[in-house]
């Protein structure tokens, strides 16, 4: 398709919130050649509003086990409205629409059925989306997405390429002085990312070394506020507005964040882009996100772990194993400051020109919807 006029890309997510930051992101530095329409309220999406942001939650939760208990099919399709646009992006979920050429981001494999997409009915409805002609491109955010895909949905093999998300890079940001190290955790949710496993890591590193302080932004349950409360290098605050976030990221040195729960988790590439190496675990395609020992350390989870059995016991109760990891892992850039730095200049560096940069995705994103409308 020739230059001369803008691409219309009409963006179609499944919720009345776009509960993500990648769509906010997905509209900076936008090539002038190309157009999204339906932008307003994706800058802020539900995230901004907590009971907005319940209310998604407790909806999509209970649809899902309504569906699942009864044994029904229902892909996450939608129908776009008619305009003037030229093709549709969905925001991993799947396009009603036969008129119009569309793509679909996928963020796991999960996100295209409300129903339970290993069920064999599900599987095969989503199928039917995903191998429609005007289906144009699948884009798995991570390469073992990909394999996923591949594997769950064969005949779209040569429809899927990998398109990283990507964030803005931080211009002007200071050199942070290291005779104070400051650790930071937040997270929307409390137990499912790890709260308790990084909270005693960090009483026990803030206590065991002078110049080493914490940040802990999550809603945090009362008995165990109780227990660290006393400990005053400890800063605890509940969810923040973003542009205060970015203010606390700024002056922080290590993201202390196992996110277990996360698909993914915009929280490491925000951190990169403010030079902050990141300690987390090994779990599944974490890394891909997190270059071990270059821009983060990754802890391996104890052996033998099944998190389909285990996952809500283990993110409740103390696991000593776990916490003696997480603390080993950040002691490795408390103690050696060159590495810190080092490690630093990676995450800036990966967010400018690396997988994760804007300039990057961008480029393949105009590639690939020049390429679906030809």
């Amino acid at each position: 398709m020739k230059n001369s006029k803008k691409i219309k890309i009409y963006l179609q997510y499944p919720w009345k919130y776009a509960d993500s930051p990648y769509y906010k992101y997905l509209l900076k530095d936008v090539d002038p050649n190309l157009k999204y329409i339906r932008a307003k309220g994706i800058e802020k999406g539900a995230t901004h509003n907590k009971t907005k942001l319940k209310i998604l939650y407790t909806i999509k939760k209970y649809l899902r086990r309504i569906l699942n208990r009864f044994k029904l099919a229902v892909p996450n399709a939608h129908l776009s409205p008619r305009g003037d646009y030229n093709l549709i992006h969905c925001a991993h979920c799947l396009s009603k629409n036969r008129d119009k050429p569309w793509v679909v981001d996928v963020e796991g494999v999960w996100s295209l059925s409300i129903s339970n997409i290993n069920h064999e009915k599900s599987r095969k409805k989503v199928d039917k989306y995903l191998t429609r002609e005007n289906c144009k491109k699948v884009l798995p955010w991570l390469e073992s997405v990909r394999k996923e895909l591949e594997k769950k949905f064969p005949k779209i093999k040569d429809k899927l390429e990998v398109v990283y998300p990507a964030v803005p890079e931080k211009k002007g940001l200071k050199r942070k002085p290291l005779n104070k190290i400051n650790l930071l955790f937040v997270a929307r949710y409390f137990y499912q990312k790890g709260g308790v496993h990084t909270l005693e890591a960090m009483d026990k590193l803030t206590k065991k070394y002078k110049n080493v302080y914490g940040t802990f932004i999550s809603p945090i349950p009362e008995e165990i506020m109780k227990k660290y409360s006393s400990n005053k290098k400890i800063k605890f605050s509940p969810l923040v507005p973003q542009k205060k976030l970015f203010e606390i990221y700024e002056k922080s040195h290590v993201l202390l964040y196992p996110g277990y729960s996360d698909s993914f988790g915009f929280a490491y590439l925000e951190a990169m882009s403010f030079g902050i190496p990141i300690v987390s675990v090994d779990k599944d395609y974490r890394k891909e996100i997190i270059a071990e020992g270059k821009t983060g350390f990754l802890v391996k989870i104890p052996k033998n772990t099944n998190w389909q059995e285990m996952y809500s016991k283990l993110i409740r109760v103390q696991n000593g194993e776990m916490v003696n990891k997480l603390a080993k892992a950040t002691e490795k850039l408390i103690e050696n400051p060159k590495l810190l730095k080092k490690m630093s200049k990676n995450c800036l560096k990966e967010i400018k020109d690396g997988k994760f940069s804007i300039k990057e995705r961008n480029k393949k994103l105009k590639r690939i919807y020049e390429e679906a409308l030809n």
